[in-house]
């Protein structure tokens, strides 16, 4: 049985999805791991190859969602980017997004940060 986190996460993932689909970009990924790392969606478009990460809250009392990106998971990200390169023999420009989707109900307010960080190669 999925926790009421796991069910908004879901959710989250879902609508920022269908946003880089509204928006012309493929979506290759979705939860690709690679040993103990994760990336929420993986999507190209002819310009970029973007590894994202999704943030959803039912409330931002603590903060707003993309607050919670924190430096120790945009390394693990840049990680898991690097993996994946290097397994799919990918050479495209690559940018780290940010899905900030904040629910309410039925409603909901997305927000989207390309390019939020870049890798310190």
């Amino acid at each position: 049985m999925k926790t009421e986190k796991q069910i908004i996460g879901k959710k989250g993932e879902d609508l920022a999805a269908e946003f880089y689909r509204q928006n012309n970009f493929a979506i290759l990924e979705r939860n690709w791991k690679c040993y103990h790392l994760e990336v929420d969606l993986i999507a190209m478009n002819e310009e970029y190859l973007i590894f994202c990460e999704v943030k959803t809250r039912s409330y931002t009392a603590f903060g707003e969602p993309e607050t919670f990106v924190t430096p120790q998971k945009q390394k693990n990200l840049i990680r898991a980017a690097n993996m994946y390169l290097t397994r799919r023999n990918i050479s495209k420009e690559v940018r780290f997004d940010i899905i900030s989707i904040v629910l309410c109900g039925q409603e909901y307010q997305i927000q989207h940060i390309p390019n939020a960080f870049q890798p310190k190669w």
